[in-house]
């Protein structure tokens, strides 16, 4: 699903990115310079309340298994957001890019590891519930009232 666009003005990459609930009306991407391979080849930038352009992600260089295009993957985060948004920007005839958000699936060839979507939400419960059935953290400080008891150690004074 196409959420925004990247131009090339002037040689420099600007756009927007808007969903239902993110609203991005003016981002950048800055070219990283590094040597390290490892290494994004974009920071995204956008305009805060300020008015001041602040990182909120990044874009590494990827390719299409099935077609060898190549493309740019990378997330939207920000401490205002939920979770991170995954995007991907494909080059456009205008010289720039289409945004597009991008669920992230199973990957076979990092040992089928989930992450994102539903699927990856009933995984963590699974996890969770293996932990609580082998001891988890420890036995609640919290009666069956919700009172705070001695349980696990705490002596009632403040840990803090």
């Amino acid at each position: 699903m196409n959420i925004g666009e990247v131009f090339n003005q002037n040689g420099r990459l600007t756009g927007s990115i808007a969903t239902r609930t993110i609203d991005l009306p003016r981002i950048g991407l800055r070219k990283v310079e590094s040597e390290n391979p490892k290494a994004p080849r974009f920071e995204i930038l956008a305009l805060n309340v300020a008015r001041r352009w602040v990182q909120i992600g990044a874009l590494w260089e990827a390719a299409s298994k099935a077609t060898g295009e190549l493309f740019l993957a990378g997330n939207i985060d920000d401490p205002s957001l939920p979770e991170p948004l995954p995007i991907a920007l494909f080059p456009a005839d205008h010289g720039g890019y289409m945004v597009a958000w991008r669920r992230d699936t199973m990957r076979s060839d990092f040992g089928g590891g989930l992450a994102g979507g539903d699927m990856g939400a009933s995984r963590n419960y699974d996890q969770r519930d293996q932990r609580d059935q082998q001891g988890g953290f420890g036995e609640s400080t919290a009666g069956a009232e919700g009172e705070l008891t001695t349980a696990g150690g705490f002596d009632g004074d403040d840990p803090f």
